[in-house]
């Protein structure tokens, strides 16, 4: 060991060179390192997602979620499989082992959604994958707003200018859209002009499909060119569509489209809404990250591509964030980096007034900046972040103890033999504690493997904290035994060095010794008193209850809002408009936007009378109603209660919320789950175990969630007259279809856009509400309504 030592000392300006390029390696490698408020603990889940547009919740299940299930189960590595099944919107959550990687996983369910697709049945949606983002992946929220601009005009402006380019910023899964109206073609079809022209629903699919095609024709070669042939038949709006010819009637005479109905722009038939600060409806755009990508930098990223998109808008249209991760990361890394900071300072001055040596002191805390960047290349190398739990775990006094122990021997001996050549003192003085420093740092380093034997949640959320630690202290090791020693032969070679203590420790000495002295004479009440007071310290730990992990105050609250089962939208959305009023009336919310029910891409699926409000906080040093979050939120609840009766409100955090309903799908800390196969009986038990978890001490928002299923009108199908007249179940279902708008076709923009062609059935909805004789009756007069009106 000495030989190494020796050439540390001989070579010790070469070590120093390589100490800088190692310094400006780790500087790199700092500016690389994936930065995050906290640890992802989102599981190796796949999404698949089904819009299965006019089927009712049980519709979904059989004929969407279950068969998706059912080809799911067996998947390599798969840990568990779960489903939501709502109004027009299915999501299968496939959730795989942590050995099991993302591109594998999503690899398995790609293969096995053939066999899904294979027993689903014909109409019901297509099952897909989600995109490719952990459940907090949603990083950056905007709202576009436009004074004089329609909700239709802005999300069409948001769908089709905004989100294709921020699609394309480095480490944006999508952009999911909530709210506003999506455009529609809607093909209006009057009952009365089908009957009167003889004409079936059936033909009139039929000729928009037959109606709105392009094909190629290859090329022809003329005068030494090749033309290429185009065939267009492309419908481009409204016009087009009514000049299409459904049939002809006798004599040649067409029957076009416009005969028999009308067609407008109408929205698209919604799941959800966005409302903001009271103020009505808005458009909203959520970024989603990429698997594994550094927030910070999607964010910043994602904020560029806006900034340049802001050209293209039209006047008075502006992106309005209202929730930014970055700015919880960086209130989160500038927690951790003054606590760090503080930290350093306070161990450089200890070390400068115990050792009684400037040079002495600045060696030694030079092992910090040295240690933390090594430790930075490896936390780089090996994939984790920075963040609260990782950079917060790290004890600069474990870092430099080392580093104490080498330079405080090398002044010892320095001052004890002032003779001997300096070189050798140095080397003899690191080689001689080499040993116990490296046993030292592999005691502790040993203390933390345990942590690392944790799997699941836990272990997502601990071992990125245990093997950061481990990086620090075994960069602190090797910044010890290779670069302090190198330091040593280059600054305390000369001059002379003194031995004799510092008056601080002089002053320590000599409160400690008596103490000392009397602690020895008494060696058995000294023993009875450190027991007595670690039994104590232990009830005392038994009686500070415990938590996961600590709440971080991310600087915004999100209400959720649950209203009765069966509201229908605008009245939900009313309902909201008072909550967001209620919660405006404090001075210290700034904004509030509130999304109901479901998204384009239903990541979170939730029926209209569910509502997820984000209240957007001032600075905490200007609140007036409460001086803690957790009294703001207090606040709220009273206010909202008394102002909004019948609703109920559970209050939470973006991220918190997130992590909750990542673990079990359940927006809660604890959440207790009945199975049974009757609803009703399901429902009176919920508010059994609610009363009683209520009385639990420290209980808060139990809340049962309303499980009384939807108002549904059913349409069934009876098989013997439909015989009778002749019909198949299809021709009926047609006519129910129709009712909320059959998919036909879709017209394409000059500006890239896409919009939907549907067929509605004109006054559907009045004629279900009045005619006894339809749709409300028997299903006989269901057959003959269909038989009589639209087969002929």
């Amino acid at each position: 060991m000495r030989s190494w030592f020796q050439l540390l000392v001989s070579r010790r300006w070469l070590i120093l060179a390589m100490t800088a390029f190692a310094v400006a390696a780790g500087l790199y490698d700092l500016t690389g390192l994936s930065i995050d408020a906290v640890p992802d603990i989102s599981p190796k889940q796949v999404m698949i997602l089904t819009q299965s547009p006019g089927l009712g919740p049980l519709e979904v299940e059989r004929l969407v979620s279950f068969p998706v299930e059912n080809a799911m189960a067996g998947a390599p590595g798969l840990k568990e499989l779960r489903s939501t099944s709502r109004f027009g919107v299915s999501a299968v959550y496939v959730t795989f082992e942590s050995a099991v990687s993302i591109d594998e996983a999503r690899n398995q369910v790609y293969q096995r959604l053939a066999d899904a697709k294979a027993t689903m049945a014909a109409g019901v949606g297509e099952p897909r994958m989600g995109p490719m983002a952990t459940g907090l992946g949603e990083v950056y929220q905007f709202e576009l707003r436009g004074p004089g601009y329609s909700p239709m005009t802005l999300r069409r402006l948001l769908q089709w200018t905004i989100a294709p380019q921020l699609k394309l910023t480095p480490g944006v899964a999508d952009v999911n859209i909530y709210g506003g109206e999506m455009p529609t073609y809607e093909v209006q079809v009057d009952a009365d002009a089908l009957r009167r022209y003889g004409v079936t629903l059936n033909q009139v699919y039929t000729a928009l499909s037959e109606n709105n095609a392009a094909r190629g024709g290859a090329y022809i070669e003329h005068n030494d060119q090749q033309e290429v042939i185009r065939g267009l038949g492309l419908v481009s709006g409204t016009k087009d569509l009514d000049d299409i010819v459904v049939t002809t009637q006798q004599g040649g005479i067409p029957v076009m489209l416009k005969d028999l109905g009308k067609v407008v722009e109408a929205p698209k038939v919604r799941l959800g809404a966005v409302t903001h600060d009271g103020q009505g409806e808005t458009v909203v755009g959520v970024t989603l990250m990429q698997y594994g990508a550094n927030a910070d930098q999607v964010v910043a990223a994602a904020k560029a591509t806006l900034a340049k998109i802001k050209s293209e808008l039209p006047p008075g249209v502006e992106i309005k964030p209202y929730y930014d991760r970055s700015e919880l990361v960086g209130r989160t890394i500038d927690t951790v980096a003054h606590n760090l900071a503080e930290g350093a300072v306070l161990v450089v001055v200890v070390l400068l007034v115990l050792l009684g040596s400037l040079r002495a002191g600045l060696l030694v805390a030079a092992a910090i900046p040295l240690s933390m960047l090594i430790a930075f290349a490896g936390m780089r190398a090996i994939g984790l972040s920075g963040n609260l739990m990782s950079l917060g775990a790290i004890d600069f006094g474990l870092i430099v103890d080392g580093a104490v122990v080498m330079i405080e021997n090398v002044l010892r001996a320095r001052a004890q033999m002032p003779a001997r050549p300096a070189a050798e003192v140095i080397r003899d003085a690191t080689a001689e504690v080499a040993k116990p420093i490296v046993f030292a740092v592999a005691i502790i380093v040993m203390v933390y493997l345990p942590i690392l034997a944790l799997s699941g949640v836990a272990g997502k959320m601990f071992r990125p904290m245990a093997l950061t630690v481990i990086l620090a202290l075994t960069s602190s090791l090797f910044v010890t035994v290779t670069v302090i020693p190198a330091m040593a032969a280059a600054f305390l070679s000369g001059g002379r060095i003194d031995d004799r203590e510092t008056k601080v420790v002089g002053f320590v000495r000599r409160l400690y010794t008596p103490l000392l002295r009397v602690a020895s004479r008494h060696a058995l009440l000294t023993v009875l008193v450190s027991i007595a007071l670690f039994a104590g310290s232990c009830v005392l730990a038994l009686r500070l209850g415990g938590e996961f992990l600590p709440q971080l105050a991310e600087g915004s609250i999100v209400v959720t809002s649950e209203k009765l089962p069966g509201i229908d939208l605008q009245a939900s959305l009313k309902k909201v408009t008072q909550i967001e009023k209620a919660l405006k009336s404090f001075p210290e919310v700034t904004r509030v936007v509130s999304l109901t029910g479901s998204a384009e891409i239903p990541t979170d699926p939730m029926g209209v009378e569910s509502t997820d409000s984000f209240i957007t906080l001032s600075d905490p040093s200007t609140w007036k109603t409460a001086d803690s979050q957790d009294g703001l939120v207090t606040a709220f609840q009273r206010r909202l209660e008394t102002d909004v009766p019948g609703v109920a409100f559970t209050f939470s955090q973006p991220i918190q919320m997130r992590m909750e309903d990542l673990l079990e799908g359940v927006r809660g800390d604890v959440a207790i789950s009945l199975y049974g196969d009757d609803l009703k009986t399901l429902q009176s038990k919920a508010q059994e175990v609610g009363r009683v978890v209520s009385g639990v001490k420290g209980a808060a928002d139990v809340k049962p969630e309303a499980q009384a299923g939807t108002p549904a009108m059913t349409i069934a199908i009876d098989r013997g007259v439909a015989a009778r007249y002749g019909v198949n179940a299809t021709d009926v279902l047609d006519v129910v279809e129709s009712i909320g708008g059959r998919p036909s076709g879709v017209v394409y923009g000059q500006d890239n856009s896409i919009t939907e062609i549907v067929v509605r059935l004109a006054k559907a909805t009045a004629a279900i509400s009045n005619a006894s004789a339809t749709f409300r009756s028997a299903a006989a007069d269901v057959a003959w309504y269909r038989s009589r009106w639209w087969l002929r």
